[in-house]
Parts: structure tokens; C-alpha cells; sequence
């Protein structure tokens, strides 16, 4: 059994819940890195976007200042090529007379007052969007991680820890850039491109017709190979996540990795994984720049070809100078907006992947749900809560066809003391799955305090009841945060007198700041027993009704076996205590013993009368107590 709580995603979805005692990871929920072609040919990125809507809606009146100061910034922009041909015209060419000088400063004046204009408008415009690209993704990160945290452990044993944090950290980055940035590029582009076809109209509808049929035929190409690099992006993204997930796992198994000698097996594995999400990088890369160089060559050469017509017309006597400055001006901001909605359409592209990818993240729904209208537990008594399994049927979604538990029936009395025993695999550590509602049995009721756990909200659930994994999670925090961790409102007295009780106090305070001492990631900087200690007085802390000990002295010395054994003693009084554990030494003084196996209980009693029975305790019991006797 692991802490489930997921409050430093960091460390608890490493440590994988789910998997500890399972016999199997689930395969009902597909991993959401999972995807096909079909489903990215038929989804464009405009599809994919819509999903953002959520997070997009709170800000509308910050999309409506940048919509404002876009405008504003378009409009000054659209107005520079008309001032180049009142300049052209009234002070340069054949209508300039006596005034012309004036002419001139009249027009460069106006020149700086648009460009003032537009520098305050752009200005504006970058902060608002630069803003809403900031806030937006801090919010989307937030809501998937809030959404992650409450998952079962199916879904961590089918996605791996990489995966998740390469969509919270690498997509949603993506999705920063195309709301604080392309977004906004995007439209000041169609506006200019809207507002200079426009002014190309007014200055020469000839013209304008013959560059607008020729842009038809350049756009299609375009618009067909972006497709490819749209597959190519979210294939891309996969690889590196691919890479992520597999650096997060060796780093997190480095002692294992070194005491096998596996560095440079592991090394190549990774160099492996980044050179096969480099290779992808760069088919992405070099179907981008065919694509911009694409666009360029095709808009650019259809305006060269019209600008040329536009030339011979001057020399005719059919436009004026400034027509054609003019014209060269909005043809070239027409044609520099197409360029700069091609490099935008790519950069969408990529991020229209990573939006798919964190939506089918937040689309992937826990099969374990609070009940809709939640009952109360009755009042705690002072001895403890009772448990009662009713013929529990349960298979791991990975073994449908294997029960880890069959047919189970228990009842567990307020204040009673059960210790679960037998070999491994029998299903022990699923009971505790079970109990705190990890997963649910596919036939029978478990019952807390007389009210069935399906019925309770899972907070309320959890609350009561109290863990000591065997493999004990300690956060990257202190020693006085990580065994508040058990209750997060808990003063540090109280803390203190919960280290006390679990026989931590004495080495916290040895250690270099005491309590506030760096405990390291993982607790690297504690040995197993002095974990345990600490997630004995996280369980201490919380006193619930109910206490589960999974193998809770396993990795202690004698010496401090001896201290937590006390302890546990002390804390198990006052409520209801169920032990797995295979040193039957821990198990010894419990009110009864429960020997499972295949799913099943076999054996039921105290110590004295399983080894008087013969059967699979006694046999167990001769295994590590020498001067038991077993016979048959």
C-alpha cells in the first residue's frame, strides 16, 4: 500500500499507488496518450481550441481591451501607405506646386502621430494578451492537476508520471504561446489582410482581381500540406513525453540502477528515446520549413508578378506614383500578413496536439466518485468504527477473470485488533485497496460504521480512516511538514507528541535543524526504519476511528521494533486496528487473526489456537518461530 493523497504530485504519482498489492495494472482505461490517424484527420485545430472555451469565458473583458487595442493598432498600420501617397502625390509628383514643402511636413507629422498611435496600441496589446496568455495557462495547469490528484489508481498504473507532467509543463507552454501570443497575431493579421484587399480595391480593382485569383491558387497547397505538419506536431509531442516518462523513472530508481551496474544501459535506453523523439522533431521541423518557404515563395512571386503589371500602368499613364507606392505598401502588408498567418497556422498546429492531448487528460473520468448525495457517518464511539465486508467479490480490471477476492465476508467489531495474514498473493493488501475505496468489488458491500463506504463522500471516507503503507511516501519537506501531513491544521505540539508516540522524536531532533530539517525528495536523507516512523506519526496525527497497518514494523531494527511496537500499542487503543503483516511476532497479541488465501479466508482465531490447528498459520509460525511445534 502507498499514500494516495496528491497534494505534491511529484512524489505521490511516482511512488504508484495503485500498483503496490495489486496483481495487476488496470487496462479498462486506455493511457491518454493514446490516439489514432483517423481521429486527427478529422479533427482541424479550430475543433481542438473549443475545448479551451472554458478558461477562455472569465476573461472576456481582457479579450475585449486587446480586441480593442488591436483594432486601434490595425487601423494605424492600414493608414501609413495612404500617407506615403498623399506624400508622393502633393509633394513629389506633377500636383505639388508652391506648397509642396508644406505639403511634406503636413504628411510626416501625420506619419508620427500614426505611428505613436500604433506604438501605444501595440503596447497595449502585447501587455493584454501577454497577460491572458499567463493567466489562462496557470489556470488550465491548475485545473489538470486538480483533476489528476483525484483519479484512481487505474488510471496511474496505466499512464505513466513523465506522461502527465510533459502535458502540464511542454502542452500547456504550447497553449500559452497561441493564447498570449498567436492568437493575437492572427487577428491583427486578418485585419490587415482584410483592411489592405481593401485598399487595394480602392486603389486599383484591376490589379487587385488578377493578385486575388493568383493567392486562391497558392493558398491550396498550403493549406494541404499543413495538415501533415499538424500530424507530425503531435507525434512529436508523444516522443517527448515518451523521453520524459522514461527519464522520471530511471532518476527515481537510481540506487536500484547503480547497485545492477545498469548506468550505461539505461543511458543508451534514453539517448535512444531523445534521438527518436529528435528524428520526429526534425520531420516536424523540415515540414515546417518546406511549408514557410512554400507560402513565401507562392504569395511573394504572385505579388512581384502583379507589381510588375502595376509598373507598366504608371508608365502608361494609367495610375500615378502614389497609386502605385500605395499599392506596392498594402500589397506588401497583404502579403507579409499571409506570410505571418502561415507561421501562425503552424505554431496553432502544434498547439491544437497539445490541447487534444490535455483535453483527453481531463476527459479520462475516475470509475471511484463520491456518492452523488453523500450520507453521514454516525458520531464516533469511543472505542473505534466497525467494519463489515458482506460477500465481496473483487478482480482487478487488468484480470477480470481472476478473483483477488472471493465470495469474503468479515466483520470487524469497534475496538477490535485484526491482524491479516498468509502468503503473498492471497489478497491482504487488496482488503486495504478495498477498505479505502482505491477500487471498488464488482459484488458485495463494505460497510463503515454500519453505512455502505459507496455512500459516503470520498473524503469523508478517507478521513477516517489512518495508514502506515509499507513503503512509506516522504515528501520533499521538512520533518514537521511531513508528519503534518497526516493532519494539515495540526499545531507543531501536536506533531511533536505524535513523533513522540511513534518514537521519531528522538532522531528528528538529532538531525541538523530538528524538525525543520530537510528531509530530502523520497526522505533519501532517512533510513527505512526512520520513514516508517514518520509515516507512523502522520497516522497517529490524523486519529481516526480506524487504522490500518500494512507491514508497519517491516523495516524497523529490533530495537526500534520494540519502541513502535509500543507505540502502536498505545495508539490502537480507543479504536479499531486491522494489521497484514508476515512477521507474526507484530500479530501475536491481536483479538484475532484472519489467515487468507487465494482471495479467501481459511483460517480464523487467536495466535495460540491457529498453531494448535495445524494449518497454513501454524505452518507459517514454524517457519520463524523455531520452538513451535506444528502437528497434523
Amino acid at each position: 500500500m502507498t499514500n494516495n493523497n496528491g497534494n505534491r504530485m511529484n512524489n505521490s504519482i511516482t511512488s504508484n499507488p495503485g500498483a503496490a498489492g495489486s496483481a495487476g495494472g488496470a487496462d479498462t482505461a486506455a493511457p491518454p496518450s493514446a490516439s489514432s490517424e483517423a481521429r486527427d484527420a478529422k479533427k482541424g485545430s479550430l475543433a481542438a481550441f473549443k475545448g479551451l472555451a472554458p478558461f477562455l469565458l472569465p476573461y472576456r473583458r481582457q479579450f475585449a481591451m486587446a480586441g480593442v487595442a488591436l483594432v486601434v493598432a490595425a487601423g494605424a498600420t492600414l493608414a501609413i501607405p495612404a500617407a506615403f501617397k498623399q506624400m508622393i502625390d502633393l509633394g513629389f509628383g506633377t500636383a505639388a506646386g508652391v506648397h509642396s514643402a508644406d505639403n511634406v511636413n503636413m504628411v510626416f507629422l501625420a506619419l508620427f502621430a500614426v505611428a505613436t498611435v500604433l506604438a501605444l496600441a501595440t503596447a497595449a496589446r502585447f501587455y493584454t494578451v501577454s497577460w491572458l496568455g499567463e493567466r489562462v495557462t496557470a489556470d488550465i495547469r491548475g485545473a489538470v492537476y486538480r483533476h489528476v490528484v483525484t483519479q484512481s489508481p487505474e488510471f496511474f498504473e496505466t499512464t505513466q508520471t513523465g506522461e502527465v507532467l510533459s502535458r502540464i509543463t511542454t502542452d500547456t507552454t504550447l497553449i500559452q504561446a497561441v493564447v498570449g501570443t498567436s492568437i493575437s497575431m492572427a487577428l491583427r493579421n486578418v485585419l490587415l489582410f482584410i483592411g489592405g484587399l481593401v485598399m487595394l480595391f480602392v486603389t486599383s480593382p484591376k490589379l487587385t482581381a488578377i493578385i486575388i485569383g493568383l493567392l486562391v491558387l497558392t493558398v491550396l497547397p498550403i493549406v494541404m500540406f499543413g495538415r501533415r505538419v499538424r500530424k507530425l506536431s503531435r507525434d512529436s509531442q508523444d516522443r517527448i513525453a515518451d523521453a520524459s516518462a522514461m527519464a522520471g523513472e530511471i532518476l527515481n530508481a537510481m540506487p536500484t540502477v547503480q547497485a545492477f551496474t545498469h548506468e550505461k544501459i539505461e543511458t543508451s535506453r534514453f539517448s535512444a528515446s531523445v534521438e527518436n523523439a529528435f528524428t520526429t522533431a526534425m520531420k516536424r521541423i523540415r515540414a515546417r520549413a518546406f511549408l514557410t518557404m512554400l507560402a513565401i515563395v507562392l504569395v511573394f512571386g504572385t505579388i512581384v508578378f502583379v507589381l510588375w503589371l502595376g509598373a507598366h500602368a504608371v508608365l502608361q499613364g494609367t495610375m500615378t506614383g502614389g497609386d502605385l507606392g500605395q499599392f506596392i505598401l498594402y500589397a506588401s502588408i497583404v502579403a507579409g500578413a499571409i506570410g505571418a498567418l502561415s507561421e501562425v497556422m503552424g505554431e496553432a498546429q502544434r498547439a491544437a496536439g497539445a490541447t487534444e492531448r490535455l483535453l483527453e487528460l481531463m476527459s479520462v473520468k475516475s470509475e471511484i466518485q463520491s456518492a452523488a448525495h453523500p450520507l453521514a457517518l454516525p458520531p464516533r464511539a469511543a472505542n473505534g468504527a466497525s467494519l463489515a465486508l458482506s460477500d465481496v467479490t473483487f478482480s482487478y480490471p487488468s484480470r477480470p477473470d481472476t478473483a483477488a477476492l472471493s465470495h469474503l465476508t468479515l466483520d470487524i467489531k469497534p475496538g477490535e485488533t485484526v491482524a491479516v495474514v498468509g502468503p503473498s498473493g492471497a489478497g491482504k493488501t487488496t482488503l486495504f485497496q478495498l477498505f479505502l475505496r482505491f477500487y471498488d468489488p464488482q459484488q458485495g458491500v463494505i460497510k463503515l460504521d454500519g453505512v455502505d463506504i459507496k455512500q459516503l463522500d470520498l473524503h469523508t471516507l478517507r478521513g477516517a480512516i489512518g495508514i502506515v503503507p509499507q513503503d512509506t511516501v516522504i515528501f520533499s519537506a521538512d520533518a514537521m511538514e511531513n508528519i503534518r501531513y497526516g493532519r494539515a491544521g495540526a499545531t507543531d505540539e501536536e506533531v511533536i507528541q505524535a513523533a513522540r508516540l511513534a518514537a521519531a522524536h528522538e532522531f528528528i531532533e538529532r538531525l541538523p535543524n530538528g524538525y525543520q530539517s530537510f528531509l530530502g525528495e523520497r526522505g533519501v536523507r532517512l533510513s527505512g526504519g526512520q520513514r516508517q516512523r514518520i509515516a507512523i506519526a502522520r497516522a497517529l496525527l490524523k486519529n481516526p476511528p480506524l487504522l490500518l497497518l500494512d507491514e508497519a514494523t517491516s523495516a524497523l531494527d529490533a530495537e526500534s521494533e520494540r519502541l513502535v511496537q509500543g507505540a502502536l500499542e498505545a495508539a490502537m487503543a480507543g479504536r479499531t486496528t486491522v494489521i497484514i503483516a508476515h512477521r507474526l511476532a507484530t500479530v501475536q497479541r491481536a483479538d484475532r487473526i484472519i489467515v487468507m488465501e487465494d482471495g479467501q479466508i481459511v483460517e480464523t482465531g487467536t495466535h495460540a489456537s491457529l498453531v494448535a490447528l495445524g494449518g497454513i498459520y501454524a505452518n507459517l509460525a514454524a517457519l520463524q518461530f523455531h520452538n513451535v511445534h506444528v502437528t497434523h
